[in-house]
């Protein structure tokens, strides 16, 4: 039975991006853990939660899983994970994770082993993208340098803070994901004139965003060879 594990964020992780490949993998048999940066449940974005935002089936859906799931309530700290005890290591997105999970060495460290690795492989969304900019190899070069990526754009972050890069719930964001991955080296494209992008660069894929959550999810199947129905 293949085997995942999630890092979620406690400082709010984008439902959407969470549950709709966590749920495609349970369905698929995969054997799923949850971990957070502290040990203590995820923290959702209430934003995805908000039928206005994403639409009342969406939205309830979402909250459901969150709400129920005992895997997301009941995580195991970061720092205890080992990231060759599992085929893929996902990190779904969501703003918070600018502010945890991709400053969390413990969280780097199990990207670039799970992408290392001789079997796993790592799957990154929209804001948790910002981790590729940050992760180093061993030798201390970026880990994003050269490869091929997708994140959360400019364009669409424009849309959502202030002039002061301030969210609507008040809190400064810290960097912009697109700006720091490249500057990291990463080839960006987000592929904007498409409706949903999903980038695979040897054992590493990313997706842009909410959009792309169910496209992301088929491509993780795919690339733990799980035949799809």
């Amino acid at each position: 039975m293949p085997s995942a594990l999630f890092v979620v964020s406690e400082e709010g992780y984008w439902g959407e991006e969470c549950t709709t490949p966590l749920t495609m993998l349970s369905d698929a048999d995969v054997d799923i853990t949850v971990a957070t940066p502290s040990g203590d449940p995820p923290e959702i974005d209430e934003r995805s939660v908000d039928p206005d935002e994403v639409g009342e089936e969406t939205a309830a859906e979402v909250r459901e899983i969150h709400e129920s799931d005992e895997r997301l309530n009941d995580p195991m700290p970061i720092a205890t994970a080992d990231a060759a005890d599992y085929d893929l290591v996902a990190f779904p997105g969501g703003h918070g994770t600018e502010w945890d999970v991709n400053q969390d060495h413990h969280a780097r460290a199990l990207l670039v082993d799970a992408v290392s690795g001789d079997e796993g492989k790592g799957y990154v969304v929209c804001h948790a993208a910002g981790i590729l900019a940050f992760a180093r190899e061993e030798d201390g070069s970026p880990f994003v340098d050269g490869r091929d990526v997708t994140g959360f754009p400019n364009e669409w972050e424009e849309g959502i803070v202030d002039d002061h890069d301030r969210m609507p719930d008040g809190r400064k964001l810290p960097y912009w994901v697109e700006d720091e991955v490249k500057a990291a080296g990463g080839n960006w494209d987000a592929e904007l004139d498409a409706d949903t992008s999903v980038t695979v660069d040897g054992d590493l894929i990313t997706a842009r965003g909410p959009g792309s959550s169910a496209a992301g999810g088929e491509q993780l199947l795919e690339e733990l060879d799980i035949e799809q129905s």
